[in-house]
Formats: C-alpha cells, structure tokens, sequence
C-alpha cells in the first residue's frame, strides 16, 4: 500500500486524487490547501492525515479550532509546504497546487528522494532544468498527471528501445474555438470559464480559453520527454478523446484515448505501473461518431504562440511569460481587465524581458516577479481595461 501526500488537495485534480485513494486503499499521510479550511479539515479527520497545511496564514486559527485534540500536526506558509514534501515514510507527492508556488515545494521533495506526481504546470515552465536535473540526480520519478503528458508517457510503454520522432499534443481549443480576435473583444468571465470538455478550476479553465494551457504544456512536454520545438505538434481535437500521441521514427503513431476524465491521468500516475478498476465512463467510438482535428490559430490566441516563442529562445523567458500570464489572468478573473489583454500582456513582457541563463531558483522567481510587477504596472496605467 502506497503512502501520499497531497499539495492541493481541497482543488479539482486534489479531490479527484482523494476518491481514487479511497478507492484503492492509499495511505494519506499530509494534505495542503490554500484557503478552504472547512474541505481541508474534513479531508484530514476522513482519511486520518498527520499533517495538515493551510497556505493562508491567516487561515492557520480556524484550522487549530476545526482540528483541535486530534493530534494532527498544522502548518502554514511556503515553510509548511517545504516540511511536508520532505516527511519521511511518503512514496509519492501530489503537486496539485496552482501557480509557481508549486516550484519549491517540487524541489524540496526531489532533494529528499520523493517522486512527484506532478500537476504544477509552473514547476516544468518555469524551472524545467533545474527540476529535470535535479529529478536525475536524485533517481526520483517524475510522474504526469496533465491528461496530455500522461497520455505520452503511456504511449511509450514498451517502447523504450525505439526512438521517438515527435509528439501530437492535442488540444480541445477551449470555448472560444474559432473565434476571431474581434468575437472576443466583450468577453466575460463567466464565458471564459464555460469549458466544453473540462471540469476545472478557475485558473486552469482561462488558461485554456487563452489556449496559454497548451503553451505551458508544450514546454513541459520539451522538459520531460527530451524534444526540441520541432518535435511538437499541436493538434486541435474538440471531443477530447484522443489525449495525445507520441510518433516513433517508421511513422507509427501510438496513442492513448478515453473519456475526457482527469481520474485516469490520476490514477495511472499514483498507482503506476498498474492498471486496475477506475470509476469513470466507458469510451465508445461509436457514441462519438467521428473524431476531428485542426491546426491552432496562433494569430488570435497569443499566449500560445508566446509560449512557443520563450521555451524555443530559452533562459528565463519561459518563468516570465508565466509570472505574466499569472497576474493577468488573476486580474482579468477580477474584472480588472479584458480577455484579450491577457495575451497582449504576456506578449508584452515577452518582447520587454532581456534574457538570462538560469543558475538557480533565484534566478526564476526573480524573472517572475519582474512579470508580475510589469503587468500590474501595466494595469495601474490604465493600458488594458
């Protein structure tokens, strides 16, 4: 029986985590939430966790009040993320969390012999050498759980002795699929976070409305599996059935289809190499009828092609455009900003950030903060209403 601890667990990927350990009996040693105290308290005294984070400090008192006299250790802050991503006695970490928050955290459990299920786009976009060489060193897994990067990891099973052409990393295209840059001028929120496919949380779910989720996922797909810009296609596939397809040097493509759920990826990655009972719908091609795919239209949706632009120029470009990227979206989740300001901005400080080789993890949250700044700043100016 596997033991796990959980960044992130009272958000979509973390609750989904938590059926799949209810399920198959995995022990939860240590849970971390950002602010919701009330699902973070009951998750711990249902599955008997020791530890319990809360990343609001100011949250840390009602905490004390809800799991009080049970023996559970609390914590708060980036310094409780850090303690319990190094316990001991833990075979997997979750990283679910959202933002560059995640970044430490991942780093810590490396350096302590932890593998990572990793959820934490942030992580890989922005300190993907650092991690990935740190991950080697250490002879620590990394484990995918975005539907895509697992669906590439599973492809390749069995075939580590051929070699690998390219990838197709599929996208559904998000709400806005076929949209011109003028139909998306009045964009709402509320619109924005209306995924065809998808059950997400807020972040995420703009991410992919902006398509800047494929644009972070085509840089952890460069991490992970070794590949060049070149070796990447990104394919639009609005039924969200195929989750992508590695093809190999005769031209055969393997890929990984299902149901559009995010309790496989899960699943898959905390219960590798297994495969057992999962709860989720049957796939039948027939249902679905046909399948179709498209090719992504760079012009309108920016954040992609930024993407692409900072993971293929390297440095410390990738940490900015997701610092950028990051305050945008918040901003934009706000009412503070339109829709497409949030791809106008990350290309904004893409084209205004000199770039650097990264030496530390000083260097990326430095390059984050500077986005961050720049963007609000922006905002302040009154430039992107």
């Amino acid at each position: 029986m596997k033991t796990i601890t959980i960044l992130g667990s009272t958000g979509s990927i973390g609750t989904q985590a938590l059926e799949v350990c209810r399920e198959h009996k995995i022990k939860v040693k240590a849970l971390a939430a950002h602010s919701n105290v009330k699902m973070l308290a009951e998750q711990v005294i249902e599955f008997g966790a020791e530890y319990a984070c809360i990343y609001d400090e100011n949250k840390l008192g009602e905490l004390e009040k809800l799991l009080c006299g049970r023996g559970v250790d609390l914590l708060t802050g980036m310094e409780g993320l850090k303690t319990i991503a190094q316990l001991d006695g833990v075979d997997i970490m979750l990283n679910s969390v959202v933002g560059m928050v995640g970044l430490v955290p991942t780093l810590t459990a490396i350096e302590h012999g932890t593998d990572i299920a990793l959820a934490n786009k942030e992580t890989l976009v922005a300190g993907g050498k650092l991690v990935i060489n740190a991950a080697k060193e250490k002879g620590v897994m990394i484990y995918l759980v975005d539907s895509e990067h697992s669906a590439i990891f599973q492809s390749q099973q069995g075939n580590s002795m051929n070699r690998v052409k390219g990838i197709i990393l599929t996208a559904s295209g998000g709400p806005f699929y076929g949209k011109t840059t003028e139909e998306l001028r009045g964009v709402t929120v509320e619109q924005a976070l209306n995924h065809p496919n998808w059950s997400m949380g807020n972040k995420i779910t703009i991410d992919s409305a902006t398509l800047m989720n494929k644009g972070l996922e085509f840089i952890e797909a460069m991490w992970l599996f070794d590949l060049r810009p070149e070796q990447i296609e990104i394919v639009v596939h609005r039924e969200s059935v195929i989750h992508s397809a590695v093809e190999y040097e005769d031209n055969s493509v393997i890929a990984q289809l299902g149901v559009p759920d995010m309790k496989i990826p899960i699943q898959y990655a905390l219960l590798y190499p297994n495969r057992v009972h999962c709860d989720v719908k049957h796939l039948s091609l027939t249902d679905y009828g046909r399948l179709t795919f498209a090719k992504p239209d760079y012009d309108t949706f920016k954040c992609l092609t930024a993407c692409i632009k900072a993971v293929t120029a390297g440095g410390i470009l990738p940490a900015a455009v997701n610092g950028a990227n990051e305050q945008a979206v918040a901003a934009f989740l706000a009412g503070k900003i339109s829709f497409l300001a949030i791809g106008e901005l990350v290309t904004e400080v893409l084209e205004n950030t000199e770039n650097k080789e990264i030496h530390n993890v000083d260097d990326i949250l430095a390059a984050d903060s500077a986005a961050r700044e720049y963007v609000a700043k922006r905002i302040e100016e009154g430039q992107y209403q």
